[in-house]
């Protein structure tokens, strides 16, 4: 196993080093790889190809890594806390009540002609986050079945989507294009600003997800196995639920909701490692959502350019038949 762990290690490193490479050459302006190191070693800010690189290319990949990484490790918790491979923080519905209150704030923000700090959107984010995981919460102690969890949190999704585009469609004519395009999901509008922003978040909470790793593995093992070790079951659950929509919130208030990442990435690394271990599916969740992400963000600005894809469109296509084949092997055990 360790060889295997060792092997996934080292791909993910090879491609994610090959889409940061090709997310910065490909576009609606190529650049040849000579211009695009002479550009990132001289820090060459300057003409055209200068800004295109540092002021919008390197952002961009930036958000698409550090994000998809965090939107990954969030669905890892949030499996760890359901104990199933089904839950996510699109799928139980969080991501769009992190989406329904940036809206307010984004709207109620524009239309006082206030731009809203970094800190403002991960908060405003955060506080979603957390309402809609206690609705679920709440749901969860009503019923048994984790598949009407799942419909339950999809519906609550539903409803907090449709508020969303309630606020996006009576928003004043100037902001519903930011709005939408932010709405559907897209990496596009981050700035330096915000990169600062999502690294401190992002890897605080990476980190903390990383030190709960051995109280996870025995959390896996049932509630009773763990509290035999000592630990404080509430606390434990609190924190999972805390790193979880912090990573998910902060994902969300900077490029919107971004459908599948976080259900078919750690299950992606579970088969291909054939463990469970929170040590080890941690930071392979954090490679593996950057890779994901940096992937479809590659093909959602190429594929039809200069037409833009949403990056949750395109999350979508490679990331639900990965959860259908996981729901038809685990009908089918």
């Amino acid at each position: 196993m360790k060889r295997r762990v060792f092997v996934t290690y080292m791909v993910l490193a090879v491609i994610l080093i090959v889409l940061v490479l090709l997310n910065m050459l490909l576009g609606s302006s190529s650049l040849t790889a000579g211009e695009a190191l002479r550009i990132l070693f001289a820090h060459d800010t300057a003409g055209k190809f200068g800004r295109i690189v540092w002021d919008i290319r390197m952002p961009r990949i930036l958000a698409a890594l550090f994000l998809g990484g965090a939107l990954s490790v969030s669905g890892f918790l949030l499996q760890t806390f359901f104990a199933n491979p089904i839950a996510g923080p699109y799928i139980l519905g969080i991501s769009s009540g992190s989406k329904l209150v940036v809206a307010c704030a984004m709207v109620f923000g524009m239309s006082r002609g206030i731009m809203l700090h970094s800190i403002t959107m991960i908060i405003s984010a955060f506080i979603g986050a957390v309402a809609v995981t206690g609705a679920i919460l709440l749901i969860s102690g009503k019923v048994r079945s984790m598949a009407v969890l799942i419909v339950c949190g999809v519906m609550v999704g539903y409803i907090c989507s449709a508020v969303t585009e309630f606020l996006v469609t009576f928003a004043d004519d100037s902001n519903i294009v930011n709005l939408h395009n932010w709405s559907m999901g897209s990496f596009s509008a981050v700035s330096w600003d915000n990169i600062r922003a999502i690294i401190i978040v992002v890897m605080t909470a990476v980190v903390f997800s990383f030190m709960l790793s051995k109280p996870m593995s025995a959390f896996q093992m049932g509630e009773q196995y763990v509290m035999s070790m000592g630990v404080d079951i509430k606390a434990f659950r609190t924190g999972l639920i805390v790193l979880s929509s912090v990573l998910s919130a902060t994902v969300t208030a900077f490029a919107g909701p971004i459908s599948f990442v976080g259900i078919a990435v750690p299950h992606i690394i579970r088969s291909v490692t054939a463990t469970s271990r929170p040590i080890v599916m941690i930071p392979q969740c954090f490679l593996g959502g950057a890779v994901f992400c940096l992937f479809c963000d590659l093909l959602a600005r190429n594929l039809f350019a200069p037409t833009e894809i949403s990056i949750s469109t395109m999350t979508a296509v490679f990331g639900a038949p990965v959860v259908i084949v996981m729901l038809i092997g685990k009908k089918s055990r």
